[in-house]
């Protein structure tokens, strides 16, 4: 026996207006769009006092408070040449924490515009971005600014990681790894041991030359026993650097590219008739 699953049905009105407000969240609002802005790149310690004022206020509005609180002011200065522009914060609990900053304004930057979205999912273009401000310690706080930085240095010397000594009383079973966690334990030492155990190979330094003469006269008879030698294979009967056989190889024999003995080496025609006849005679 199945239950029926409960469903759901909407008035031709409340459908009307699910079905406005969908439409509505597709289309952007741009009646604000030209509405000139500024942007301003703020350091992480003045972002948290902004957000420490902000949450106090929201949680004091119960009491007739502001919920959205000044927590600073822009200060204009004329100059003959330029603009100068100075924030003063306007919390003062915030400890060592510059109270006033510079802003240096510039319009060097890409052409942006800022958006907003609204709980309905209404989509809006609130302006566009007219000046860019970059923020720094004015130079009545720089005494306060040191003070913050050897705070941040102190702060990050600071070791949060704590050993602690088990006494007899703890339960040591507990910290016996299960069966199914044996395949969580790192595998870096089972990996180093394999490292170990394998056998490294000869390096060609180890290898001492032979005589030139001699070495010629040991490839000849190993071209005699099979007509084809791969380089490897040379290596390992002759024990020689591998280079300096590469060199000899390349006066005695050929290497085959292509065909049914690709990738060996050999013997040239002369070389060929000399060992004939050297077998013959």
């Amino acid at each position: 026996m199945t239950t029926p699953k409960p469903t759901a049905t909407l008035r031709a009105s409340e459908r009307g207006a699910a079905g406005g407000m969908a439409e509505e969240a597709k289309y952007l609002e741009t009646a604000r769009a030209e509405r000139s802005m500024w942007l301003m790149k703020c350091p992480p310690v003045v972002s948290r006092a902004w957000d420490g004022a902000v949450s106090s206020a929201a949680t004091a509005a119960g009491a007739g408070a502001n919920p959205n609180p000044v927590v600073a002011k822009v200060v204009l200065s004329l100059d003959p040449l330029s603009y100068i522009f100075k924030m003063k914060m306007a919390q003062t609990n915030t400890g060592n924490t510059p109270k006033s900053y510079s802003l240096n304004m510039s319009k060097d930057f890409v052409p942006m515009c800022v958006f907003s979205e609204s709980n309905q999912g209404k989509l809006s273009c609130e302006g566009k971005i007219e000046h860019k401000f970059d923020m720094e310690p004015h130079s009545d706080n720089l005494v306060n600014y040191g003070k913050l930085c050897r705070e941040r240095t102190q702060s990050s010397m600071i070791k949060t990681r704590k050993l602690q000594v088990l006494g007899d009383g703890v339960n040591r079973m507990n910290l016996i790894p299960l069966p199914g966690m044996v395949d969580l334990i790192p595998s870096g030492s089972k990996e180093k041991k394999k490292k170990k155990q394998t056998p490294t190979k000869p390096s060609d330094a180890k290898r001492i030359r032979r005589d030139r003469s001699e070495l010629v006269n040991i490839i000849f008879r190993l071209f005699e026993r099979q007509p084809n030698w791969a380089l490897k294979a040379l290596v390992h009967e002759t024990d020689q650097p591998e280079q300096f056989l590469k060199e000899i190889l390349n006066e005695l024999c050929f290497y085959n590219k292509r065909g049914p003995n690709q990738g060996t080496h050999e013997l040239k025609a002369e070389y060929k008739k000399s060992t004939e006849d050297t077998d013959a005679a």
